[in-house]
C-alpha cells in the first residue's frame, strides 16, 4: 500500500492565493488577442477579464478601442452568432437566450436586437415539440406526461430552456388534459423579459 506524505509547505491553499502578474499596455494587448483567439467574448467579458489582469486600468479602454477597430470586438455579431447557436445546437427558447446573452454582459439593446433577428421566423410551437421530442426521446410523451409530477418537471423544463408559459401549455396540453392548471399554480420569474 502507498503512503501519502505530506510535503512541508504544499498545500492547496498556499498555491492558489498567488496573485496574478499584472501586464503592461503591450502585454494587455496580446493578452486579450490571446483570450479572443481562444473563444468569442463580449465586451463585457474582455473588459472584466483584463481588468483582472492590466497593471494600469487606464490602458483597458485604449485597448478595448483598438479591438474594436480591427474588428476583433464586435458585440453585435458576437450577440448574432450566439443567438442562433443557442437555437439551432441547443434549441433553446427567445427567453432564455436572451437571459444568456445578459450574462455574457452583451448590453441589453443590443442582445435585444440580436434575438429578435435570429428568433423572427422561429415557430415557439414547432421549437418546443422539437425541445420535447429531443429531452424525452427514450419515452412514450403520451403516457410519460400523464403523470402529474411528469407534467410539473416537463413544464419546468420548458421555462428553463426559455420558452413562454404559455406557448409551453398549448403544447403540453396536447399530451394531458390537466396541462391547463400548471400556470395558476407554478410561477416562474424571468417568464417575461
Amino acid at each position: 500500500m502507498l503512503e501519502s506524505r505530506a510535503v512541508p509547505g504544499d498545500n492547496f491553499r498556499s498555491r492558489s492565493k498567488r496573485t496574478p502578474r499584472l501586464l503592461d499596455a503591450n502585454a494587455l494587448w496580446n493578452y486579450a488577442l490571446k483570450i479572443l483567439s481562444i473563444r468569442s467574448l463580449s465586451t463585457g467579458e474582455v473588459r472584466d477579464k483584463l481588468r483582472r489582469k492590466a497593471e494600469n486600468p487606464e490602458d483597458i479602454d485604449g485597448i478595448i478601442s483598438r479591438l474594436r477597430d480591427s474588428g476583433y470586438l464586435n458585440d453585435s455579431r458576437f450577440a448574432e452568432g450566439f443567438a442562433r447557436a443557442r437555437r439551432e445546437s441547443q434549441g433553446f427558447g427567445k427567453i432564455r437566450v436572451l437571459r444568456d446573452l445578459r450574462q455574457r454582459r452583451v448590453a441589453p439593446n443590443v442582445a435585444a436586437k440580436a434575438v429578435e433577428g435570429i428568433f423572427e421566423d422561429a415557430d415557439e410551437t414547432e421549437m418546443i415539440e422539437a425541445f420535447l421530442r429531443r429531452k424525452y426521446r427514450t419515452v412514450d410523451l403520451p403516457v410519460f406526461l400523464q403523470e402529474d409530477r411528469n407534467l410539473r418537471s416537463a413544464y419546468r423544463r420548458l421555462i428553463s430552456a426559455g420558452f413562454s408559459s404559455g406557448g409551453s401549455i398549448r403544447v403540453l396540453k396536447r399530451y394531458a388534459a390537466q396541462a391547463d392548471q400548471l400556470q395558476a399554480e407554478e410561477d416562474f420569474p424571468g417568464d417575461s423579459l
